[in-house]
């Protein structure tokens, strides 16, 4: 067989119906884009439709918050992991943020140069949410170095918001760095096709848009103190996570109402948006992942309802987005949501046989591994290794010598540390149900949860939590992987909540990212500790 270059298979219903939603220039809705690991999400997009969406008048943007997990991502010149991104070192929650705030203002300075973000614009909208006289006044004062004193007094306090808006934004046009303005519009070597008004309109639009950031920035420092109290209390406050968010909501909002259509489409794609709910918070600038994410959701949500939003779509293989999310942020209609699990053996059987794999390989693909496309890219891509040569210089070996030597791979890297991980979660559990931190509506089911073993004898401790995993592990197997027990309440499937247990005590190892990487006949030769 010639090895052939592998090919993306174009999913027509699938993409038809995220082109549809990017289509439009706002929307009532984000879009959850949602399934296991491995079947092509991050692949359709990026290699099928991102393309299309920055052509003409649409621009995109995509954010990754996984980009920054370097042992793991193919930024990095790695491969992404099997197992779920909880179980990699986890993302900061400022550099996800960085992330986010960056993609979305090159996209913001892309409708300045289109002339459909302006001053006056970027002043309302700021205007509508926020109190801007004291901190104006702050900023104009600590910018103009001719103040004598720089105290308020040289301010009147009869000036209004607008007037102290058009003072603080030609105070910061005579301290920027006119040359570098001039690069982020595009007017280098371009002095000709602009006229002198022109360009004046476009240079104080970026200066307005800094101006409101830094407007936003000596609010938070305001609420530094705090922040930095709910961070130490554990508590919550929609306030204070709302001001965390403030800086990329309102860029949301300003490309949303600047949108028009075969002119500025402008859309955001953010994949692995579980990875900011479980980024590691370095300081106390802000609040906690948790709270950020939840506070940047609910409020597309509700730009979305209340004026409409550009086109959001949230990519993830957690499926905490498949159920939990609808009921978390509201009702079932929340989201758009779009759910897919990859091929099914026959699509697969016809995209793979003959070009990649033989009749007989297939046969023992799908018996072992299944139809998911990473799995069957990583193996044909070790089919086409030197290994796979020095394999078949010994007469003795077979195709199945491959696919040992895959599972071997999978057993090492994957399901050792997912199964060390899930029987740590059970034992934290054990511990929080004695002590009496679970709600008792999870203890409801299966007398092991409501006698727990006591952490003194270590070895019925460790015992007690291999029978409750190995219990989930083989309920998800006799279901094929595809049970939504929450949707249809089909806790009777299971003898007890050992599925609800690892889902609450643990955000991120979940019906998707456990099992799926961990297939039975792998996960039967765990080694025990």
């Amino acid at each position: 067989m010639v090895n052939k270059t592998w090919k993306i298979i174009p999913r027509p219903l699938l993409e038809t119906i995220l082109n549809n939603h990017a289509q439009h220039h706002r929307v009532p809705q984000p879009l959850i884009l949602h399934g296991p690991r491995g079947v092509g999400k991050t692949t359709l997009i990026l290699e099928r439709l991102l393309n299309d969406w920055n052509k003409g008048p649409h621009i995109t943007g995509y954010v990754d918050f996984a980009q920054s997990i370097k042992d793991h991502h193919p930024q990095h010149n790695n491969s992404f992991p099997w197992a779920s991104w909880s179980t990699c070192d986890s993302s900061t929650l400022s550099s996800c943020k960085t992330q986010l705030e960056t993609c979305l203002e090159s996209m913001a300075y892309k409708g300045i140069r289109l002339g459909t973000i302006t001053s006056n614009q970027i002043f309302s909208t700021l205007n509508k949410w926020h109190r801007l006289d004291t901190a104006l006044r702050r900023i104009i004062i600590l910018n103009n170095p001719s103040s004598p004193s720089r105290s308020r007094n040289t301010i009147s306090d009869k000036v209004s918001g607008s007037v102290l808006w058009e003072r603080a934004v030609f105070t910061l046009s005579a301290r920027s760095n006119a040359k570098e303005i001039d690069e982020l519009l595009g007017l280098e070597g371009k002095g000709n096709n602009l006229s002198l008004e022109e360009a004046s309109y476009f240079r104080e639009a970026i200066v307005a848009l800094r101006l409101a950031k830094e407007v936003i920035k000596v609010q938070q420092g305001w609420r530094a103190n705090a922040i930095a109290h709910l961070n130490r209390t554990g508590g919550f406050s929609r306030s204070l996570a709302n001001s965390c968010t403030d800086w990329p909501c309102l860029l949301l909002e300003l490309l949303s109402q600047a949108a028009e259509i075969d002119y500025f489409q402008p859309k955001l794609v953010i994949n692995n948006i579980e990875v900011l709910k479980n980024a590691i918070l370095t300081d106390d600038s802000m609040v906690s992942a948790p709270l950020y994410h939840d506070s940047l959701i609910w409020r597309i949500i509700a730009l979305g309802a209340n004026e409409r939003c550009l086109p959001v779509m949230l990519i993830s293989s957690d499926s905490y987005y498949s159920y939990q999310a609808y009921m978390d942020f509201g009702f079932p209609d929340i989201f758009i949501s779009r759910e897919t699990f990859g091929w099914t053996a026959q699509e697969a059987k016809m995209h793979m046989v003959t070009d990649y794999f033989s009749h007989s390989e297939w046969a023992v693909i799908v018996e072992v591994l299944g139809p998911n496309p990473r799995h069957l890219f990583e193996l044909y891509a070790l089919k086409q290794s030197y290994y796979y040569q020095i394999v078949l210089d010994d007469k003795a070996s077979t195709f199945e010598d491959i696919i040992d030597a895959y599972l071997a791979y999978l057993q090492v890297t994957v399901v050792n540390p997912a199964m060390d991980k899930a029987l740590g979660i059970l034992q934290k559990f054990a511990d929080d149900a004695r002590s009496g931190k679970i709600s008792k509506d999870i203890l409801c089911f299966g007398a092991p949860w409501r006698h727990p073993p006591k952490r003194d004898d270590p070895a019925l401790y460790l015992e007690w939590a291999k029978l409750q995993l190995m219990d989930f592990v083989q309920c998800l197997v006799n279901t094929e992987f595809g049970v939504n027990y929450l949707a249809d309440y089909s806790l009777e499937i299971f003898d007890d909540p050992c599925t609800l247990a690892l889902l609450e005590a643990c955000p991120g190892t979940d019906v998707y990212e456990f099992p799926e990487v961990a297939p039975v006949s792998v996960a039967a030769d765990y080694t025990w500790p």
